[in-house]
């Protein structure tokens, strides 16, 4: 028999009921919050690896994850994920005029300019970017801040004046890194948290997720060390071995094969 949410829905009570499974049963909300966040990022990766099987199985554990953290909630007289349900549904069908109302949007845009009029005109909406998440990533944390900031125009006119920006900052931690030879490190952390914010900026300048370039930038570094680390096995070498020299030329050698 074809299963439904409601079904999940009996799943959860079940294995929180006094005979249940004692695990669930001990679990809390501080416990579910490593389990919700590693089950997003493991349907982030099943979305990039293009693993439509896999990415099927992370969806269903990511629902779980609210299904079950709903059902806690319940038990503590709160709501239960009925409610969570109902209260979506409405939020979506009032932020979507443009759909469900008399409104019209000729492209994407209008309808985001309409997402966002819709959410000033709620009431007990998160209004300051003081709320937006400090369990983030931090790049990804960092990109939203200034999203909303430049939302009420408090932003850079263009890429260029970012650019510019970016050089200050980094023209300011040079200075701190020189100071830092006198013990001055917590000048140097904060000049360097200053680049990476502006940075990040850059990207949505760029219209680029700063989140997802630096991922695929590790990744392809790590790509090109384990490339490296063969080469030099080929080689009868280890790379510990090698010189700076040597080392740069094989990393060289690594990213001419690639362009190649």
């Amino acid at each position: 028999m074809k299963k439904d949410f409601r079904d999940l829905i009996e799943l959860s009570k079940r294995l929180r009921d006094p005979g249940g499974c004692p695990w669930d049963r001990k679990q809390s909300l501080e416990d579910l919050k490593a389990c919700i966040l590693e089950e997003a990022y493991e349907v982030i990766q099943a979305i990039e690896q293009g693993d439509i099987a896999e990415l099927k199985e992370e969806l269903g554990d990511l629902l779980y994850q609210v299904v079950f953290a709903s059902q806690i909630l319940h038990e503590q007289g709160h709501f239960g994920v009925e409610d969570v349900v109902a209260d979506l549904h409405d939020k979506l069908v009032r932020r979507h005029p443009h759909v469900f109302g008399d409104l019209e949007a000729a492209d994407a845009a209008e309808a985001l300019r309409i997402w966002q009029g819709q959410k000033k005109n709620e009431e007990n909406r998160k209004r300051s970017i003081v709320e937006i998440p400090r369990g983030m990533p931090a790049l990804a944390r960092a990109q939203r801040v200034g999203e909303k900031a430049s939302h009420v125009g408090f932003d850079w006119k263009r890429r260029e004046d970012v650019l510019d920006k970016l050089k200050e900052e980094i023209a300011e931690l040079e200075g701190a890194m020189e100071a830092g030879d006198m013990g001055d490190d917590a000048g140097v952390e904060s000049e360097w948290g200053d680049v990476v914010f502006t940075l990040v900026n850059l990207a949505r300048f760029l219209r680029m997720d700063a989140e997802g370039a630096t991922h695929g930038a590790v990744e392809k570094f790590i790509g090109r060390f384990l490339k490296a680390d063969e080469k030099a096995a080929e080689m009868g070498k280890q790379l510990q071995e090698m010189s700076a020299g040597e080392m740069d030329e094989l990393w060289e050698d690594v990213k001419g094969e690639e362009r190649g």
